[in-house]
Formats: structure tokens, sequence, C-alpha cells
């Protein structure tokens, strides 16, 4: 019987076996979060209007599109929410186990651009020293904004 199944399975090459494999696995939103840092280490934060009140400040954050490249999500959505360009930098962060969703962070640098808040998202954003964060920022971005292993605890990451 597995061989059967195996000589199938190399018939529907292409396209027949794609649909196939995405009717019968998981599929998911990703959410990518940027760990944006400028040139002095500093770490900017968004204060998000949709957000519950008592932790309205967390990393710009939002979910890929369709095709896209999640390194180039941070980009988009930093300039969209902020009006600020940034430079994506490595892989910090997969996070699974969500029922719709999986989560994913990259950090990245500031690289230029002209701070331009979209008031229907973002309420203000500011940059903040890691060991000084606001009251109400995302429990689950404190580690990422805080982490060793992240370049920017006193060097922003480097461009490529």
């Amino acid at each position: 019987m597995k061989r059967i199944v195996a000589r199938l399975w190399k018939l529907l090459r292409g396209p027949l076996q794609w649909r196939l494999l995405w009717l019968t696995h998981a599929t998911f939103m990703v959410g990518v979060t940027g760990v944006v840092r400028n040139e002095n280490g500093q770490v900017l934060l968004l204060r998000h209007r949709m957000w519950p009140a008592d932790r309205p400040w967390g990393l710009p954050t939002g979910y890929a599109v369709r095709g896209e490249e999640f390194p180039m999500t941070v980009v988009r959505e930093v300039r969209e929410e902020t009006g600020l360009d940034v430079v994506p930098g490595r892989l910090v962060q997969v996070t699974s186990g969500y029922r719709l969703r999986v989560e994913i962070a990259y950090e990245a640098l500031h690289v230029g651009g002209t701070l331009a808040i979209d008031g229907f998202e973002i309420l203000e954003a500011k940059w903040f020293s890691p060991d000084a964060l606001p009251k109400g920022t995302q429990e689950s971005h404190i580690p990422l904004i805080r982490s060793e292993s992240l370049p920017g605890r006193g060097s922003p990451p480097t461009s490529p």
C-alpha cells in the first residue's frame, strides 16, 4: 500500500501536490515583530490604540501578507506605523503552539525616515533604553527587548 501511495504522490507533481498539502495541514497567520534599535541601542516602542489599556506599549508588530518574506514584514510594518525606515536583521525568536498563528521576531536597525505615526493604530512612538521601559509594556516583548543575545545593549545590529 505504501508503494502505491508513493507512486501516486510522484504522479501528482506540482500544484496538485501543494493543494493537497494545503488542505491536509494546518494553516496559520504569521505575526511578525520587529525589535528596532537606533544607533544608541535604544529600542522603538509604540503605544497601540487597539491593545489592552493596561499594556499598550510594545514593539512594532503586524501580520505577514501572502507571499511576503518575514524580514520585509518588519520593514513594511515599521514604515506603515511610524514612517521610519529600518533594515531587518537576524531572526531572534519563533513561537508556535497557538491555535491559528505563529509569532516571529526579528531584530532591525533604524536607518532613517521621519517619524509620522499612523494615528489609527498607533497613539505614540518613542525610543527607550532597554533598562527603562514604560509601564504597560507587553510582557512577551520584554525578554526580546532585554535579551543579551540581541545587539543593541550598547551597539545596534549591523546593516547588511
